[in-house]
């Protein structure tokens, strides 16, 4: 019988009898594979693992969409398909729709899904903020003179 640490990927299906805790921990850190003699291989993962490749597939749909377009530069396509990105300046619609594909790219080049997804996310959220109104008061900065000490 082999040793199982969760840092392993791969486990052949009579170790999810023998030592299944050992197995679901490892696949809740990463995907694992489940090898078979009488079938092909499965791929164990968490479910959040599970949402953040389709994410990432769903986004890489939109990107190749708006790839495939002529229409416009590259902010203006994808603030059709990320409508959201209307209440961003132009400017920032720009700097968001490179800092989304860049993302992208680098999620797409290490497997790595949480990186385009962050910076989608990053983007959408301040765009939410700046259609809610905020950030548009004046910061009233404190004096020196303001500044409590801390005890």
């Amino acid at each position: 019988m082999s040793t199982l640490t969760p840092s392993r990927t791969t486990f052949q299906s009579s170790d999810l009898s023998r030592s299944s805790a050992e197995v679901f921990a490892a696949a809740a850190d990463h995907p694992v594979e489940v090898t078979r003699r009488d079938g092909e291989s499965l791929v164990l993962m968490s479910g959040s693992a599970d949402r953040a490749r389709t994410s990432l597939l769903e986004l890489a749909a939109q990107l190749v969409a708006v790839s495939t377009s002529t229409d416009g530069t590259l902010a203006t396509r994808m603030s059709d398909r990320f409508p959201w990105m209307l209440a961003l300046s132009a400017t920032d619609q720009e700097a968001c729709a490179n800092d989304v594909l860049s993302a992208a790219r680098a999620s797409f080049a290490t497997n790595q899904p949480h990186l385009a997804i962050a910076e989608l996310t990053s983007w959408r959220e301040t765009a939410t903020a700046i259609a809610a109104g905020l950030g548009k008061e004046p910061v009233e900065w404190l004096d020196d003179a303001e500044l409590i000490e801390r005890p």
